[in-house]
């Protein structure tokens, strides 16, 4: 069961309406990329690894997503946590995934967003304050009910 933290329901481990802390570093390709560059669009970071399960599963919501905020300049950043690299490779490119994946072997970036499991996801505005955050799967009426808080417009 996943706990959805949004308006001040759940347990809100302090991040939530404030800067989200930055996050930067090498992707699974290669790049690198940071938080910071992606300001002026609203970002839905997700903390997962290939070896969960519920992370799996909602690989194709994200990709549905994104295609359907395109518009909006919706990016998704992911963080690999708690597996190795090329696994997560693999997996998102069977899965189609266009979006990067930081790589986080120290667990520095699940510490400082206070990760409590996999998947986590974080939705940031467009001036990168933290809105929401979903502890657990996500299905599309909580993708959406949260997206809202940072949609554009």
């Amino acid at each position: 069961m996943a706990v959805v933290l949004i308006g001040g329901l759940g347990r809100d481990p302090g991040l939530r309406d404030r800067a989200a802390p930055e996050i930067a570093g090498t992707t699974l390709d290669g790049a690198t990329i940071s938080l910071a560059g992606l300001r002026g669009q609203p970002v839905i970071v997700n903390f997962w690894g290939p070896s969960c399960v519920p992370c799996r599963s909602e690989f194709p919501l994200f990709l549905q997503k994104l295609d359907q905020h395109a518009g909006d300049g919706l990016v998704i950043l992911g963080v690999l946590n708690d597996d190795p690299p090329e696994p997560a490779r693999t997996f998102a490119q069977e899965f189609g995934a266009t979006w990067p994946t930081v790589i986080d072997p120290d667990e520095h970036f699940a510490r400082t967003y206070r990760v409590v499991g996999r998947p986590q996801t974080y939705f940031i505005d467009r001036d990168g304050i933290l809105r929401s955050i979903q502890i657990g799967e996500i299905r599309e009426d909580a993708f959406d009910r949260q997206y809202a808080a940072i949609a554009p417009g």
